[in-house]
């Protein structure tokens, strides 16, 4: 019996030793590791990041990881497979945890306050990251760091206006639109409308959401395709979904970048490929390598200090014939 008490007993320390191993990147895995890190003066920060739905996406979370990692910040990350539901559970999982500061890329934009109030509440400071929230209180969060996706929609729309300035014909588009709700779906599409508004010539015959998506991007491009029969530009909110469509008009026939010019959003290293491949015309950059921006602004407010309430990235618009040239620099 003493022989067998003695075996238990060891499982049980080993068991309790397993469980306070656990992963500090995982929002449910408990406040153990967090805590000491706090003890010894490391920052907490929880982040969570919508999901992994195209290559950009992919890109920013590597950035964070990295950042945090040469920063000496504790990183808990949580991957909300682009739910809002999933995001809420993490912060308020973040909260629970007494972290020193949330940082997240916000679905949708609408439905936060609450859960940001509960934040604010408990005095932990909230960071967005790549994407805005509408709420009207801008208490709830210290400062918004990414880009301005406005501004992106209008150099899209720019160059299509200057692509087109002495075609007298009409110029028939088609949209394929991001996550419905969410900041850089409804501000491309402002912003590329707000351009074009002024030439009757330009006119959207069909806008859909992709979500971000290579898989629907060519989904929606079949049913266009399908639809109309006279498509001249192809205008995408962002990369993963351009390139989905190009299969699409690949096996109906067509050629990308000819026959249907293609606008495209991000500037992943895949659409750069495509650039050189002539099947994609232009692409504004937004750029995903927040990482080292976003730990700067963690320290500063766990510290207390004041920081801007928006902190913009700097990106380019690269036509195809720059594709070349910029692709071997291409960090994502």
């Amino acid at each position: 019996m003493a022989r067998r008490a003695a075996v238990l007993a060891g499982i049980a320390l080993i068991a309790s030793t397993a469980l306070t191993a656990c992963s500090t990147e995982n929002p449910d895995s408990g406040s153990t590791a967090g805590s000491k890190d706090k003890a010894n003066g490391k920052i907490v920060l929880g982040f969570a990041q919508v999901g992994a739905e195209s290559g950009w996406r992919t890109a920013n979370t590597k950035s964070v990881r990295e950042a945090a990692k040469a920063a000496g910040i504790t990183l808990k990350f949580s991957d909300a497979q682009q739910k809002q539901e999933n995001q809420i559970k993490a912060i308020r999982t973040f909260i629970q945890q007494r972290v020193d500061v949330i940082a997240f890329s916000p679905v949708v934009e609408s439905g936060w306050d609450t859960v940001l109030k509960e934040a604010k509440d408990a005095g932990i400071p909230v960071i967005l990251t790549d994407r805005a929230v509408d709420s009207q209180d801008t208490s709830l969060y210290k400062s918004f760091l990414g880009s301005d996706f406005v501004k992106e929609g209008k150099a899209a729309g720019e160059w299509l206006t200057t692509e087109y300035a002495k075609d007298k014909n009409p110029v028939n588009i088609v949209e394929l639109q991001g996550t419905t709700g969410s900041a850089p779906a409804n501000d491309r599409k402002a912003g590329f409308a707000e351009v074009i508004k002024g030439d009757s010539k330009f006119k959207i015959i069909a806008s859909q959401t992709g979500d971000f998506t290579r898989a629907k991007g060519k989904e929606v491009m079949q049913a266009f395709l399908k639809s109309h029969k006279d498509i001249d530009v192809l205008y995408a909110h962002n990369d993963d979904m351009a390139l989905g469509a190009i299969q699409a008009i690949e096996e109906a026939g067509k050629q990308p970048g000819k026959d249907i010019k293609v606008i495209s959003v991000d500037g992943i290293k895949d659409a750069f490929v495509a650039m050189t491949q002539g099947k994609i015309n232009v692409v504004v950059e937004c750029n995903p390598l927040l990482g080292d921006q976003l730990m700067d602004l963690a320290k500063k407010v766990a510290a207390g200090e004041s920081v801007p309430a928006r902190v913009e990235t700097e990106e380019g618009v690269f036509p195809q014939d720059k594709a070349e040239a910029a692709l071997p620099g291409r960090k994502y």
